[in-house]
């Protein structure tokens, strides 16, 4: 396994994926952007305009607006967490009291306050922990619910994810950015929120306490006046301690956002390997796979090795600041207290506010670790909807291809060919998304009710037709003109059969209730797969249990059932063999009269399924060019 050199032990910003540090002068542009950017992450949620239904037990249902129900909640929260910072204020003048009573041996005045103050404000400070925590938990879920259904949407819209990928804008797993990083962006958000706002009350409250407190003081071993000296001490030396911890931690937001990235690779890599074990199984691909295992996991180790060596500089200056806290404020007040200046019960109070108070002021300090990761979390979002946006962004500056729907016309069963139900191709050239031009077709119309076979070598962009068609593929120019209302499946040579029961598989993309057990199971005896219908509520891993020739079978059986208008075959039997490929092909054609079907294919028997061919042939400037005619004919312009 490798182990991390003293170089990446030394210089964090070498490990491989981390953004490298900013300048010195750029360092505070760079927090007003981190704090941007939570709030431009945060606002939506309370600012939506989404109606939903709140259980209110005995009293029914309400129906309100979901930013109005989450503003609401925070301002209970908010309302709870300074309530809880006056308890405490409270108390800390009931201490006061107490250790007097303590210190004078008065036991009336012990039992009074202990059983009327005390009792009374902790059994207030309990109830409101618990309603607090309910309704924390409360608008996290639903919170991290919205925003989850937010980014799935925006991701999955138009076939965003395949945009991504073919603009080379992919952000590195997604699953992660949706899964992990929502749910840490709303649970730190909310306890950073929530911990600086207890820290700014304790904060005003607690100074104003000290300040009362040694408004007498002097310097200590003078008779030099100084109102306020311990509130001052406080500040003073809680600042510095700050800017050290600073100093010192900073590297671990470099340091953490590549450990996420180095984790989530690693699990991808092992989901991978799982989805792919039989292809792997038959090629002995078994030492390559362990060699690239052991060279990702090998990147989190060197970047653990560098969080270690970071945090272990860290924990010197945090730690030794929580144990030099217990006894600073003593230290501080005992020249008053052994002086007779205050009694016991002045000294814990003044002890206990000075703690306090520079508690509040290292708030920072305490959350440097949950900073920097937080800083990490916000930044993996943000890059997520930067790939969202540039893979839209280049979609649509490439998008010339104008999709135009026809209206919608029925298809009956052994009906003439019509054009009023056509797909119309006019004036099309499709490209890579670099630019360069790989299939052109001045006229083309594939015919409702008509079967047409398209054939052509591979790369001659006839399974990018198919994408343009569906409106996925943008990179090029032209018009394609699709019919209106009219339902379309394509199916391409690689079936995806989603998690879930088999049931699942069959019915996708529709739901999986939507067909009954009866016409499932006819569809799987009609397309040879009789021995799985007792399996159609099995959970299990389709993808890897069935061959590709079974789950093409199994994407037939969903065409059975769903009985599109327009069926697109992107080599959707290219597993099966002839015999197989001729009965499957007989099925759709006797169950399905009235489906228009198009198909890709490369073998010459295909051509008995079909009433037309167009082929594509490779032109003198190396663009193939898509037109009517068997491969070796003489081309024509298509109709």
């Amino acid at each position: 396994m490798p182990v991390a050199s003293a170089a990446s032990l030394a210089d964090p910003s070498s490990i491989k994926g981390a953004p490298p540090p900013p300048p010195k002068g750029q360092r505070l542009a760079a927090v007003r952007r981190t704090a941007s950017l939570a709030w431009r992450l945060t606002v939506p949620y309370f600012s939506t305009r989404d109606v939903t239904e709140v259980e209110l037990g005995r009293f029914g249902r309400l129906r309100i607006r979901e930013g109005w129900l989450a503003l609401i909640m925070a301002a209970i929260v908010i309302a709870a967490t300074f309530a809880d910072v006056a308890i405490d204020v409270r108390l800390s003048y009931f201490n006061n009291s107490w250790y007097d009573a303590i210190q004078q041996h008065d036991a009336r005045a012990f039992w009074s306050l202990l059983l009327t103050v005390f009792l009374f404000w902790a059994m207030i400070a309990i109830v409101i922990a618990i309603y607090r925590y309910a309704l924390e938990s409360y608008l996290r879920i639903r919170w991290r619910r919205w925003l989850t259904h937010r980014y799935v949407g925006t991701w999955l819209a138009d076939g965003t994810p395949y945009r991504m990928m073919i603009a080379r804008t992919a952000t590195d797993n997604p699953d992660q950015r949706i899964a992990d990083d929502i749910d840490q962006f709303v649970q730190t958000t909310q306890s950073l929120t929530l911990g600086l706002l207890s820290a700014v009350s304790n904060l005003a409250s607690f100074s104003v306490v000290l300040w009362i407190l040694s408004r007498n003081f002097t310097l200590p071993g003078t008779e030099m006046r100084m109102p306020g000296f311990l509130l001052w001490g406080a500040l003073i030396y809680t600042v510095l301690a700050t800017w050290i911890t600073h100093r010192v931690g900073r590297p671990l937001i470099r340091l953490n956002f590549a450990q996420q990235r180095y984790e989530a690779d690693f699990r991808f890599s092992l989901a991978r390997l799982r989805e792919y074990a039989e292809q792997i199984g038959l090629l002995k691909g078994e030492q390559a796979e362990l060699s690239n295992l052991q060279q990702r996991f090998g990147g989190i180790v060197d970047n653990y090795y560098a969080i270690i060596a970071r945090m272990k500089r860290l924990i010197i200056v945090t730690a030794g600041y929580s144990q030099v806290n217990a006894v600073v404020p003593y230290v501080l007040v005992a020249p008053y207290y052994f002086a007779g200046k205050i009694l016991l019960g002045g000294m814990t109070q003044t002890a206990d506010a000075f703690s306090r108070v520079q508690e509040t002021m290292s708030f920072f300090i305490d959350s440097y670790t949950t900073l920097a990761a937080y800083q990490a979390v916000l930044d993996r979002m943000q890059t997520f909807e930067d790939g969202i946006a540039r893979a839209n962004r280049a979609s649509g500056d490439a998008a010339t291809i104008r999709i135009a729907p026809q209206a919608a016309a029925p298809i009956m069963p052994d009906a003439p060919p019509d054009t009023e139900t056509a797909v119309v191709v006019r004036d099309l050239t499709l490209r890579m998304p670099e630019g360069t031009p790989i299939l052109s077709i001045p006229a083309l119309t594939f015919r409702g009710g008509e079967r047409t076979l398209v054939m052509g070598p591979s790369g001659a962009g006839k399974s990018t037709l198919f994408r343009a068609v569906a409106g996925v593929w943008p990179f090029g120019e032209g018009v394609i003109e699709v019919p209106g209302g009219a339902s379309v499946l394509l199916l391409p040579q690689r079936p995806y059969l989603p998690m879930g029961p088999l049931r699942r598989a069959i019915a996708y993309p529709a739901a999986p209730d939507a067909f009954g057990d009866g016409a499932i199971a006819e569809a799987l005896s009609a397309v040879g797969l009789a021995d799985l219908v007792d399996q159609i509520d099995v959970e299990a891993s389709w993808t890897m249990i069935l061959s590709l020739g079974e789950q093409q079978r199994l994407a037939l059986a969903r065409v059975i059932l769903a009985k599109p208008d327009w069926l697109f075959l992107d080599e959707a039997t290219s597993a099966l063999d002839e015999p197989a490929e001729n009965a499957l092909y007989t099925l759709v054609t006797a169950r399905l009269p009235g489906t228009t079907v198009v198909s890709i294919g490369h073998r010459s028997t295909l051509a008995a399924f079909h009433d037309r061919i167009v082929t594509a042939f490779e032109g003198a400037d190396g663009t193939f060019v898509l037109t009517d005619g068997e491969p070796g004919a003489r081309p024509r312009a298509a109709e």
